[in-house]
């Protein structure tokens, strides 16, 4: 297997080959991914991530992606510099990877950077962290507030937002986490993924993960639950967060694909096609390359 370093260098390489514009002039997308957290085909990181860059860099598209070459937060903090936007994929609460860089971080996205939350990536502590992700990316998975069961979404309708273009109607089974904390009235939020859950989404007891009287009564009154969603930050800059991938091979639906890359492009400043963010079918071999041990 190659090394992330040397992936990365190569997916930049076929990126400027395609398109001939050079590194300077495209938009730097940064991609950090968290430490190993559940079994093999579950919270692929790392593995996600690839395909995400992989797909951009051979996109023929005026940007660049680059992967931390380790699990974490970057140690060498200058391939955050001029950063377009950043893609999270990373345990949450108190595992995840900006808590100890809160400070730094939001500097970043006060300089206008956008961000990319991906799954548990979504979910932050109660306190700084929620409120840092509410500026940076208008919403958060908060505990006993939030859910987290899997069930299949039905994905019908789409905002006429850049991040939908090019997404067709499409049903999936994920961990789709729901019912998120998010800026009052959702000002400047987007959703972009929405759907009512079914009941049997809500057949756990109340947990901090698994139930709450807020959540069960927005269910009940039939009220959509947004789990993709878009944030124009009102001091400028973009985020994203998306509330599933807990199954690797969700990254094989091109549609479930093609909201994140498009979310990616769209918090980068970048134009998103009509058609959406054109990538690559992603086959079995591909979808089973990278995976952590």
């Amino acid at each position: 297997m190659k090394s992330l370093s040397l992936l990365t260098c190569g997916l930049c390489l076929t990126a400027f080959c395609c398109t001939g514009v050079s590194a300077d002039e495209k938009a730097k997308i940064v991609f950090i991914s968290g430490s190993p957290s559940h079994g093999r085909m579950h919270h692929e990181h790392r593995a996600g991530n690839m395909i995400l860059a992989e797909a951009l860099n051979q996109s023929g598209l005026d940007v660049e992606a680059e992967l931390v070459p380790h699990y974490g937060y970057p140690k060498n903090q200058s391939i955050l510099k001029d950063a377009a936007t950043v893609v999270i994929f990373c345990t949450g609460h108190r595992g995840h990877v900006l808590n100890p860089k809160l400070d730094e971080f939001d500097e970043l996205m006060k300089s206008g950077t956008g961000v990319v939350m991906i799954h548990w990536a979504t979910e932050a502590e109660k306190g700084k962290p929620g409120e840092k992700f509410l500026e940076w990316m208008g919403g958060f998975c908060d505990l006993n507030w939030s859910v987290n069961p899997h069930w299949t979404a039905n994905f019908k309708e789409f905002p006429d937002h850049p991040i939908a273009n090019g997404v067709k109607p499409f049903s999936i089974n994920d961990e789709w986490y729901y019912h998120m904390r998010f800026v009052p009235g959702m000002k400047g939020v987007t959703p972009i993924l929405s759907d009512l859950p079914p009941p049997e989404s809500l057949r756990r007891p109340d947990g901090e993960r698994s139930g709450n009287p807020s959540v069960r009564k927005a269910v009940a009154n039939g009220e959509k639950q947004h789990v993709a969603w878009a944030y124009q930050r009102p001091e400028g800059g973009r985020g994203f967060g998306f509330t599933g991938a807990h199954n690797h091979v969700s990254w094989q639906d091109e549609n479930f694909r093609k909201v994140v890359l498009n979310a990616i492009l769209w918090t980068a400043s970048v134009d998103v096609p009509k058609g959406g963010c054109p990538s690559p079918a992603v086959g079995e071999e591909q979808i089973k390359e990278h995976l952590d041990k």
